[in-house]
């Protein structure tokens, strides 16, 4: 089973945009955890370029009891709340830890589909 969920932030850096994703649900669900990916280039400490998403529910802490709500709760999560702790864009996360003030900048760039650090990236706005 293969389906799309669109994240619409109402609030946090992300505000305003919306990221669609992938859901790939493996055979042994719920043993194993959805397959999740981005859909679009995000400037996201969680996300890389690939769309692969850094949420800890769809790697080592995934248990049959969670669901696909609680993955959708993590991704909603991940926009309102990004963690520069656990990266997969290292350099956005030391942005948002060093300059939060330039990291909501950019981030508000490149959803506007503008060059942030020399990429560019889908314009969600």
């Amino acid at each position: 089973m293969n389906f799309e969920v669109a994240i619409k932030p109402d609030e946090g850096y992300y505000h305003d945009g919306e990221f669609p994703f992938t859901f790939e649900i493996p055979i042994l669900y719920p043993h194993d955890a959805p397959k999740v990916k981005c859909k679009i280039k995000v400037y996201h400490p969680n996300i890389d370029y690939d769309g692969n998403v850094c949420l800890n529910i769809l790697r080592e802490d995934w248990k049959p009891v969670l669901n696909i709500n609680a993955v959708i709760y993590g991704l909603v999560h991940l926009f309102t709340e990004p963690n520069h702790e656990d990266p997969l864009n290292p350099e956005a996360a030391d942005e948002l830890r060093d300059n939060p003030r330039s990291f909501g900048s950019n981030v508000r760039s490149a959803m506007w589909g503008e060059p942030v650090h020399g990429l560019t990236y889908d314009r969600i706005l």
